[in-house]
């Protein structure tokens, strides 16, 4: 299909959620709740839903690395093509600036370089500080050559730990309030990789503007992390191989290997109860490391597993994380990016694994 051909969205076009309007239409690219005048039209009746949201996802990054931008390419349209239209990097070691002159490929906003420090996080993917106190420049370098957002690794093993590696935190306390101060004054937003209890406090102290996983957060931290409002992206299809994990580890870092396994083994009601409590909890798949891409579908059925009801799932997938996102969904004049299904996904999470239809920029692809 051109964009200069017009679709006629019929049957529940889902806004938002309390709203839903029976028809819409895309004319020159963009939704309109006008019917045009006259002109032939392509209809595509479903359930109609603001483009799928990846909020941790990491386009040009895989097991090893940074990946070439063809490789780069295939992971994006497998994105695209299970209906995830927006994309929040969390972080790649490759330049992927390119894939916004892309109107093909799904829009992303970049998170630039993980920040780590040497030694304490996974080979090849991160900016390496040899001193922590280089954090807050780095972040604001990353601010500068981001999309409004910063990744921090707040904790990775330590393999130095007398009697045995474990999670520890990577930056003093004061060492964060000063990094999350400078990519506020950047115009930009933190999120965090964090696995450890320990992490939690000086995270949310500094004022951290989201969580990525979150794993280690006690009942109080929950209950903290609720009353701040900060989003946690629960990570499920990544926290599922905690185990596997803790294998590589167990003969020489036994410690680390049981907390991992304990994380792994109540990851549904760790999830629960973030839901429970009221904090945000965002879809992601991580993929891109050794998760594959395009599995957005996958990561909804396991929170709905874990016991987030299905619409609250599919809401936090789609409309509700494009306006945390400052991106719009169904409204008059946006781009036409939505995703169609046969049947509600909000009743029936396994239907995001099924769309009828993907349009992104008012062009279909499935």
């Amino acid at each position: 299909m051109s964009r200069s051909e017009v679709l006629h969205l019929s049957g529940t076009v889902v806004l938002d959620d309390e709203r839903e309007v029976g028809d819409a239409w895309v004319v020159d690219g963009r939704l309109t709740f006008e019917r045009p005048a006259g002109g032939a039209t392509t209809r595509i009746e479903g359930w109609v839903l603001p483009g799928l949201v990846d909020v941790h996802c990491h386009i040009g990054l895989a097991a090893d690395g940074a990946v070439d931008a063809a490789t780069a390419e295939r992971q994006a349209v497998a994105d695209r093509d299970s209906g995830v239209l927006l994309v929040r990097d969390a972080g790649s070691p490759a330049d992927t600036s390119w894939v916004h002159a892309r109107r093909d490929l799904p829009r992303l906003i970049r998170a630039g370089h993980h920040l780590a420090r040497p030694r304490r996080y996974l080979r090849h993917y991160g900016r390496e500080l040899a001193a922590v106190h280089d954090l807050p420049g780095a972040v604001h370098d990353e601010a500068v050559r981001g999309d409004g957002w910063v990744k921090l690794v707040a904790d990775w093993i330590d393999r130095d730990l007398p009697g045995g590696g474990d999670l520890t935190p990577l930056w003093p306390d004061d060492v964060l309030v000063d990094a999350v101060r400078a990519a506020h004054d950047s115009g930009a937003r933190v999120t965090a990789h964090t696995f450890a209890t320990e992490s939690l406090d000086p995270l949310l102290d500094a004022g951290v503007d989201c969580l990525e996983h979150a794993t280690g957060a006690t009942p109080e931290q929950i209950e903290r992390i609720a009353l701040l409002g900060v989003p946690v992206t629960a990570t499920l299809l990544q926290v599922a191989q905690f185990d596997a994990i803790a294998d590589q580890g167990a003969a020489r870092f036994p410690r680390f290997a049981a907390r991992m396994r304990a994380m792994g083994a109540r990851r549904h009601a760790h999830v629960r109860d973030l839901h429970d409590a009221g904090v945000p909890v965002l879809v992601g798949t991580d993929a891109g490391g050794t998760i594959g891409h395009g599995r957005i579908a996958d990561e909804a059925a396991e929170l709905v597993a874990a016991g987030i009801p299905a619409r609250e799932v599919v809401a936090a997938a789609s409309w509700r994380t494009r306006e945390w996102l400052g991106v719009d969904a169904i409204t008059e004049g946006a781009s036409a990016d939505v995703v169609v299904f046969d049947r509600d996904p909000r009743r029936d999470v396994r239907a995001l694994a099924e769309p009828s239809a993907v349009v992104l920029r008012g062009v279909r692809y499935r």
